[in-house]
């Protein structure tokens, strides 16, 4: 708010705040604010906006400019140094909280063959998400999961986790996302180091792939009860494949192409209880229709090349990209290709939009339902 200025969020409408300044009521204001106080009309309108006003912006992270600057972070610093060596993304619009777009945070990780981070846990829920290189693994609470490209692992909250390589393998890239931001602006971040700085896997390698990667089957004693997934690894090809499949039986989505959510087998309900994600087809040619929703989602490109309009600029990707679309922002996909798919990988916060009823969707009418780049539409039908 502008110096002595207490009117600038004023409104001329009926229901919505509108005093004007005079010299009794800015002195007026002086006088609360002595006392870490406030008159609500004055920013009333500010923090009750008629829409969601994402401070994010879209941006989209090219994997050709970033990957030279990822693999001489090898070169500089140690995993033991560094803890994690991550290279993360930062929105222009939220550097204040490190995040990519709303309360994600997203970054790219390597390690080199023989490589082993230490154990840790944190009270934030994370995922890899694997871009390049042979041999990767993750142990989350004694469970050892061996990762390829596109693997998806889970490193739920509260859960003790480390990342390596083998030593037989290649150097190594996956992108890590997390809701740091999100669990920080709640104020109940923890973070631990594991005693013995690694763990004793207690289990047989990709165990939970066993136990629960079955399609459409679920083991008949599990006992499990916690609130995220007790599959911690989703492979590549049955998901790609499972694509595939369903765009032969269905026309998909107007706005999303032939999109599956990867869910809690035991629950049916999303990964983790504050981050969900999915993979999405996009057909030969393809082109979806606009629409914008709440909700922030981090797109990794898994397959193919094409492009997005996002709030009316046009964002070109391809594969292994990142690119990001902020909450109510307007957006629609394209594949460029005549003759190949297109598959996006996302997460997003949509578990806690749909947890606190906060979760609204609208679509694009006119322009056959899309949107006019550097030129963003405005009627809608919810």
């Amino acid at each position: 708010m502008e110096a002595n200025r207490y009117d600038t969020y004023s409104e001329n409408t009926a229901g919505r705040a509108n005093v004007a300044d005079s010299p009794e009521r800015v002195a007026y204001y002086e006088e609360l604010a002595r006392l870490e106080t406030g008159a609500l009309w004055t920013v009333a309108n500010k923090i009750e906006p008629w829409a969601p006003r994402s401070a994010s912006v879209p941006v989209v992270w090219r994997y050709q400019d970033l990957r030279g600057h990822v693999l001489r972070s090898a070169e500089l610093v140690s995993p033991e140094e560094a803890g994690r060596r991550v290279i993360y993304l930062n929105n222009p619009g939220r550097r204040d909280v490190a995040a990519a777009v709303g309360w994600l945070y997203s970054g790219l990780q390597v390690m080199k063959p023989g490589e082993l981070a230490s154990a840790h846990a944190h009270s934030h829920s994370a995922l890899r998400f694997i871009m390049e290189g042979r041999g990767a693994y993750t142990v989350v609470d004694g469970h050892k999961m061996t990762l390829g490209a596109n693997d998806f692992v889970l490193t739920p909250n509260g859960t003790w986790h480390e990342h390596g390589v083998a030593q037989d393998g290649t150097t190594c890239i996956w992108q890590d996302g997390l809701d740091i931001p999100l669990v920080n602006a709640l104020e109940a971040g923890f973070y631990a180091v594991h005693p013995d700085l690694n763990q004793t896997v207690t289990h047989p390698v990709d165990d939970t792939s066993g136990a629960w990667g079955g399609v459409a089957l679920r083991p008949q004693v599990s006992g499990w009860t916690k609130p995220y997934s007790p599959l911690f690894k989703y492979e590549w090809e049955p998901t790609y494949e499972a694509l595939r499949r369903y765009a032969r039986t269905t026309a998909g989505s107007p706005y999303d192409g032939v999109l599956l959510e990867y869910v809690n087998p035991a629950t049916g309900g999303a990964v983790m209880p504050t981050i969900g994600a999915s993979m999405q087809l996009l057909r030969p040619g393809e082109h979806t229709k606009a629409h914008r929703h709440t909700g922030s989602f981090i797109y990794q490109v898994a397959k193919g090349s094409g492009f997005s309009i996002i709030d009316g600029q046009r964002f070109d990707w391809t594969e292994r990209d990142i690119f990001c679309v902020p909450s109510w922002a307007i957006h629609e996909h394209a594949n460029l290709s005549s003759n190949d798919d297109a598959c996006l990988f996302c997460f997003n916060d949509l578990p806690v939009m749909r947890s606190l009823s906060l979760y609204r969707e609208e679509v694009v009418k006119d322009n056959d339902g899309h949107q006019i780049p550097s030129k963003p539409l405005t009627t809608w039908s919810s």
